[in-house]
């Protein structure tokens, strides 16, 4: 009996020992994941502990694509930690997306292109450190290579000229003018986001009406342009007046798309869908109160 027992504690001994030696070690199963997790995700999994951290430092598919959004601390990332990002591509970065980073400068974005030819999407929209011959400069080096840009967006970098716009235009082999887009979907992978207002001549997002019954077309000269040159109804993106159908929002919406959204309970006007978070809902009420109305409420 003594032999059997001492067998048995030899066998939890020898398992828990081979337990240890995998201790920390992350499934193989994660490695099928982590090319999924977006930019957030992956680099708080690094600080988790340092198992992830090093199946994270050696795979290189998670960081083919990195796509900065409102879940990142935008305002944190500098040209020094985009770098130290990008430089974990080892050169093969495919997608490159900064949404609103103001520290980016035209430097950072020169020494990432520099470090990754292959890149197909730059997305620099709203990056107002950057300037339009610092784009101009990273489009022409990835050029170089036998891979082509296919998309690029600028929208919201200043002082885009139109010189800027057929400069990109050629570099990119884009004829922008042949394509339509309809707003609100400002999320098409066109090979670059603005064009030339047919009304006021700037660099800008242009939109088509999508009514091919829009009386615009035919009586003001089209409804092609920016949203400062025509009014657009925040839902479905035809062309309305100044005056029409205010919402709680302060956007315009057409009277279809106004009738069809639910009503504030005080004021009776909608949200559109963009900003239907604001919805504030009083107890015992089945219905909403706009932000409006529900900051006069708790004053009274």
């Amino acid at each position: 009996m003594d032999m059997e027992i001492s067998h048995e504690t030899n066998h939890k001994q020898h398992q828990t020992n081979q337990d240890s030696s995998n201790t920390g070690q992350p499934h193989e199963s994660l490695y099928l994941v982590l090319p999924y997790l977006p930019l957030f995700e992956l680099l708080a999994m690094a600080q988790v502990c340092k198992s992830f951290n090093n199946a994270l430092k050696d795979d290189i598919l998670p960081w083919l694509n990195i796509i900065v959004d409102e879940n990142l601390q935008r305002s944190r990332i500098s040209d020094e930690i985009l770098v130290k990002i990008a430089s974990k591509a080892m050169g093969r970065l495919r997608t490159l997306v900064l949404n609103n980073c103001d520290r980016i400068t035209n430097d950072g974005v020169q020494t990432v292109v520099a470090m990754n030819p292959n890149i197909e999407k730059l997305h620099v929209p709203q990056c107002t450190n950057l300037t339009p011959e610092g784009v101009i400069q990273a489009v022409t080096t990835l050029n170089q290579h036998v891979a082509t840009l296919k998309s690029l967006k600028i929208n919201g970098i200043y002082n885009i000229t139109k010189d800027h716009f057929q400069t990109l235009c050629m570099l990119i082999k884009s004829n922008e003018m042949q394509h339509k887009r309809f707003y609100p979907d400002t999320s098409r992978q066109d090979s670059i986001d603005v064009g030339i207002c047919p009304k006021c001549d700037e660099v800008r997002m242009v939109f088509d009406c999508p009514l091919e019954t829009c009386e615009r077309k035919r009586t003001i000269g089209g409804c092609r342009g920016c949203k400062f040159c025509i009014v657009r109804c925040e839902e479905c993106g035809k062309c309305v007046d100044e005056d029409d159908s205010e919402a709680a929002c302060e956007d315009t919406l057409c009277l279809v798309c106004w009738i069809k959204q639910p009503k504030c309970g005080f004021c009776n006007k909608p949200y559109c869908n963009k900003h239907a978070y604001k919805q504030r809902v009083l107890p015992e009420s089945s219905g909403f109160v706009c932000e409006a109305c529900y900051s006069k409420i708790d004053e009274i």
